[in-house]
């Protein structure tokens, strides 16, 4: 660990996932690797504790927290389970699929992780880092991305102590994140249908397909905030974002993909897992560069890059 931060830093092997175990159980908040990006983790059934993860983030109360579970025994502890349920995870965990479904009225989770809606967001990750620590506890942590709120997500423990250094108490670094995007989250209505509220790793296209025969259904054009990662403006780098450009200006920090080359570049082969795992690492050294201006290469909207361009669109649009 760097002397210069406030924020201990211990690496993630079997003593130091004890050592965030025992902050944890005492109602502190760790940043912790999962398959998708740093999550910033409490016990979710905890008032004071997810107070903390609020306060650190900056977060407003009206967005809620995902509840990472060690399986899915401990998910039907919190929600009103269904065979929808069951048929969504069984391909998918542990793995970075969130579902948003009913949560049970009497559930031992703090009020302000479903920030007062009647839903719960719950995931069973697959990061051996994440898993280990929920095996060690007997609680389920709530864990929205370690970083201020509406910054740019971190996909390494030094991109948590960017905008988290003092403000938490532990990070345990478990090296750089493999999908480098956050959890896809899939809403399961109680008519049965499937809504998509954030693309991600996970095609729910295809996974709809494979189960029903059918494409997913068009979104519903809900303006209700029932997850994470819905917000207009959010994953900012502090500069303004000109998207789809085929060359910089020399006052812009290009990112790159493909044939357009950059300061970063996404994937120079247009492969769309690699461009995911480096996009936010890119975003971080733009928004560290001196450049007042970034701008972005064109990536396909297919895929995974549908859950590229959702988290370039929300980093460019304008702050309220």
């Amino acid at each position: 660990m760097s002397g210069k931060n406030v924020t201990e830093v211990v690496i993630a092997d079997a003593s130091g996932i004890a050592r965030a175990a025992q902050i944890l159980e005492s109602g502190g908040i760790v940043a912790v690797p999962t398959e998708t990006v740093y999550g910033l983790a409490a016990r979710a059934d905890s008032e004071a504790a997810v107070a903390k993860v609020y306060a650190a983030k900056g977060r407003p109360g009206f967005n809620p927290l995902i509840v990472h579970v060690r399986d899915v025994d401990q998910a039907r502890l919190f929600a009103q389970w269904s065979d929808a349920a069951q048929t969504a995870v069984e391909t998918q965990w542990p793995g970075p699929l969130t579902i948003v479904v009913p949560a049970k009225p009497a559930r031992a989770l703090a009020d302000a992780v479903t920030a007062g809606l009647d839903s719960v967001a719950l995931r069973c990750p697959a990061h051996p880092v994440m898993r280990a620590l929920l095996d060690l506890v007997d609680f389920p942590l709530a864990a929205p991305s370690a970083n201020r709120s509406g910054f740019i997500s971190p996909t390494s423990a030094a991109h948590v102590l960017t905008s988290l250094d003092g403000r938490i108490d532990l990070v345990l670094d478990g090296g750089t994140t493999q999908d480098g995007v956050e959890s896809t989250i899939l809403a399961l209505r109680e008519d049965g249908t499937w809504e998509e509220l954030r693309p991600g790793p996970v095609d729910l296209n295809a996974l709809h397909q494979q189960y029903f025969g059918a494409p997913l259904p068009a979104k519903t054009g809900k303006d209700t905030i029932e997850a994470p990662g819905q917000l207009a403006s959010h994953y900012a780098p502090g500069k303004p974002v000109r998207l789809d450009a085929a060359a910089g200006a020399p006052d812009e920090f290009l990112i790159g993909f493909g044939a357009v080359k950059g300061a970063c570049t996404l994937s120079e082969s247009g492969d769309l897992a690699e461009a995911a795992e480096r996009l936010y690492d890119c975003l971080h050294r733009g928004a560290a560069s001196d450049y007042p201006r970034m701008a972005v290469a064109p990536v396909p909207h297919l895929g995974l890059g549908r859950a590229i361009n959702d988290r370039l669109r929300r980093a460019a649009a304008p702050a309220d």
